[in-house]
């Protein structure tokens, strides 16, 4: 089972290229259905093996590449599970601009430093569509 969390009450909303480091994540475990909704962490899988926390310095910026093309986000939470294929997929937490939460796998999503211009164009455009039509 997948559970997204409503990101809006974890911290009070989204964020901006100034503030992001100031997003809360979850870290030191593998999240459980509790802490979602504890509105703690984004997300808790089921129906895996084998899961643990990841080794990412969290929050962390990143391009996520979905199905709309690329979006700007932050990753709040890093965790590695096992599937009944045996394969292990990294998932991660993303908070987006405007405070939505989503899950993606780590294949999806480039890890950026948030002076990165890419990034920081990408954020101001999802917070102001219409600069990205200037």
């Amino acid at each position: 089972m997948t559970q997204v969390n409503d990101v809006d009450d974890l911290d009070g909303g989204g964020f901006d290229f100034d503030d992001w480091d100031r997003l809360k994540p979850f870290t030191g475990r593998v999240a459980m259905l509790d802490d979602v909704h504890a509105k703690t962490a984004i997300f808790a899988l089921g129906d895996t093996e084998r899961p643990y926390p990841l080794d990412l310095e969290l929050p962390q910026p990143a391009i996520w590449w979905d199905e709309d093309g690329e979006k700007p986000v932050v990753i709040v939470q890093a965790e590695a599970h096992t599937n009944s294929d045996d394969e292990e997929m990294e998932v991660y937490g993303l908070i987006l601009p405007d405070g939505d939460g989503a899950v993606a796998l780590s294949e999806d999503v480039d890890l950026v430093d948030a002076s990165d211009a890419t990034w920081r164009q990408l954020v101001q455009d999802y917070i102001d569509p219409s600069a990205a039509d200037d």
